[in-house]
């Protein structure tokens, strides 16, 4: 069994983590980062039909196994990283962030110290990443921070 068959279907008016799940993988291929908030409104709704398209699926509209499967949802949902987190992965944060300065996010931000440890300076700098791309400014690197792109280091935060 894989996770697709695991996977709710959604459709236009669904909310919920699970729509913020499909929004962020749509963001790699068909929907702007701003809009992964959980809510499966029109432009969610034209973003997988148009990615359904792409893909010789059907196009209904609907997130049902084969869209989920086709949008590789089979790969372990991001863990979330907020002020306290450790490891690697905060460690990779760190490194985009500074790339990303003056790109995406403020030449005032201080240099990271890249160490693994998500600490207040990393805070500020997510924070203020995230509201020049005017997405809520909490300091926390869910999905709808992870799907900011960021141009510098060529991927997605």
């Amino acid at each position: 069994m894989t996770i697709a068959t695991t996977l709710p279907i959604l459709a236009l008016g669904d909310t919920g983590s699970d729509v913020q799940r499909a929004q962020y993988l749509l963001v790699l291929k068909t929907l702007n980062y701003d809009r992964v908030d959980g809510v499966f409104g029109p432009v969610t709704d034209n973003a997988v039909r148009e990615f359904q398209g792409y893909n010789d699926l059907e196009v209904d509209g609907i997130v049902g196994p084969q869209t989920w499967a086709a949008l590789h949802s089979d790969k372990q949902r991001p863990p979330m990283l907020a002020q306290g987190s450790e490891g690697q992965l905060v460690n990779r944060l760190q490194t985009v962030l500074n790339l990303g300065r003056g790109d995406f996010s403020s030449d005032s931000d201080p240099v990271l110290l890249v160490d693994g440890i998500f600490g207040p300076l990393t805070a500020q700098a997510v924070r203020g990443t995230q509201a020049l791309a005017h997405v809520v400014a909490d300091g926390v690197v869910g999905l709808p921070t992870r799907a900011l792109s960021v141009h510098a280091a060529g991927a997605t935060l």
